[in-house]
């Protein structure tokens, strides 16, 4: 089995840095399921190409009981008659692993900027089992930043009858970075063919959280990519899926627009060819509008996820200071990637505080704010915990202005494509009515000397409210003199 990679950056045979493999040499690895030769069938400033090749042993493989799973099994001679030794799959997944597993990771001393640069790349592999056909490749490609090119061919051109391979000749262009591209095809290709050639463990959950690292968690086929990566093994695509969902704040914008889709069309008919704003453009917008409302210069996302409403924080120059916080290490990697931290100049850096914390504990470090921001957090925590949260948030950091936002599960009837009684994320916790988040939000304002309002976020309906609810906490100048007492 074939794949090869080209780029026409100038110089292009800078590519053998990136791979760790010297475009003048050929070189082979054994590898469980044979023997893998890397090696460049061009090699010039204006052009560079590097090929993998797998040869596989298909009885080899018997005899080392890694039997192949899939469609192979079904018949007699399968484990020794079968397409592995041509077809790219998890065999040239894991071959990819071990041959370019610098690249993979995306570490090239020699040239650690041309590793994190975006590349001109052109990926050709002559033959890949997909079941689902090119519409599947594209699919599964396109969201990922490639152009898909993905041709059949017919069984037997003598016989047109038996109709079409299911085997595709593919080729993807796009420009990233290499490390990117690599971690696509690890993932991809069994996914395409929808079979693997070892047992699959838990550990494969930790193999494809690591590889789909930022791009898998917000991808529209995620979970049946999830699905087929791990062998359709229920238990480990939940937990997959479920770490997921922990790792990409992205995901509930998502399910935002999801489940407005219906409610949006019947919008668009009505009103003419603009589509509304989307619910979490509405809501952040809502937020900042409270937060310059008060006046506040230092600002805390507390629950931030991967950033998106701090980026827009540090993009209020009337906001001197962001302090972003969330209990999930992932996540803020995923924020520090979002805001490009490693690029801000020392000015932009001091304006911005990144750091883990839970808001169940008291954290001197969130002392000092003018507000505080808990945008879709609170329906994350345990009902239990709720009361830890207030005491930190209220109590410990006691910021002027503290600004909640939820779901306002009365206006779910409104989401078409939202199943009854279904909530609008997995971790949601609970969802609340109007009456139960005032109920909530008025005895914590009590116990912790704020005043409270409320606000409206989307359409106002009049029968179910708004999708969002979102309250004003201001303290009181009574009690912030007495406790300064």
């Amino acid at each position: 089995m074939l794949l090869t990679i080209t780029t026409t950056r100038q110089p292009a045979t800078d590519l053998g840095y990136l791979l760790h493999k010297h475009p003048d040499r050929v070189q082979s690895f054994d590898e469980p399921s044979g023997r893998a030769y890397v090696f460049y069938p061009e090699a010039t400033r204006e052009r560079c190409t590097a090929a993998l090749l797998l040869e596989v042993d298909p009885v080899g493989l018997v005899r080392g009981r890694r039997a192949v799973s899939g469609p192979a099994e079904g018949f007699a001679l399968g484990q020794y008659v079968n397409d592995r030794p041509y077809a790219a799959s998890s065999l040239l997944a894991m071959a990819l692993k071990d041959v370019f597993r610098s690249a993979l990771a995306g570490r090239c001393d020699a040239r650690p900027d041309l590793a994190a640069t975006p590349l001109p790349l052109e990926i050709s592999i002559p033959a890949l089992p997909c079941h689902g056909g090119g519409g599947l490749v594209r699919r599964v490609f396109e969201p990922l930043g490639w152009q898909v090119t993905a041709a059949a061919s017919l069984l037997d051109p003598q016989i047109p009858d038996w109709g079409q391979s299911r085997y595709l000749a593919v080729t993807l262009a796009g420009a990233h970075r290499l490390a990117t591209a690599l971690n696509h095809l690890y993932v991809l290709l069994p996914v395409l063919d929808d079979a693997k050639h070892y047992w699959v463990s838990s550990d494969e959950v930790d193999k494809l959280i690591r590889a789909g690292s930022g791009w898998l968690a917000g991808h529209q086929e995620k979970e049946l990519i999830t699905r087929r990566y791990l062998s359709h093994r229920r238990e480990l695509t939940q937990s997959a899926l479920a770490r997921l969902a922990e790792s990409d704040d992205t995901a509930e914008e998502d399910l935002d627009n999801a489940t407005e889709s219906g409610h949006n069309l019947a919008v668009h008919l009505t009103t003419g060819p603009d589509r509304p704003e989307p619910l979490h453009q509405l809501r952040r917008g809502a937020v900042l509008a409270a937060i310059r409302a008060a006046g506040a210069r230092r600002v805390g996302d507390l629950g931030c996820g991967d950033g998106v409403l701090t980026a827009d924080l540090l993009a209020d120059r009337g906001i001197e200071h962001v302090t972003a916080t969330d209990v999930s290490a992932r996540a803020l990697q995923h924020a520090a990637r979002r805001l490009r931290l490693e690029r801000m100049s020392d000015m932009q850096r001091a304006r911005v505080e990144l750091f883990q914390s839970s808001l169940t504990y008291a954290d001197d470090r969130l002392k000092g704010l003018d507000a505080a921001v808990l945008m879709e957090v609170i329906e994350h925590v345990d009902p239990p915990r709720l009361a830890a949260l207030e005491r930190t948030v209220f109590g410990h950091a006691a910021p002027a202005t503290v600004i909640v936002t939820t779901p306002n599960v009365e206006y779910n009837v409104r989401f078409e494509t939202l199943p009854a009684g279904a909530s609008r994320h997995r971790d949601h916790r609970f969802e609340w009515t109007r009456a139960q988040f005032r109920d909530w939000a008025g005895a914590a304002a009590a116990r912790y000397g704020y005043v409270v309002r409320y606000l409206p976020v989307g359409p106002d309906d009049p029968e179910v409210g708004p999708p969002t609810q979102l309250a004003v906490f201001s303290r009181t100048p009574v009690f912030t003199e007495a406790g300064a007492a």
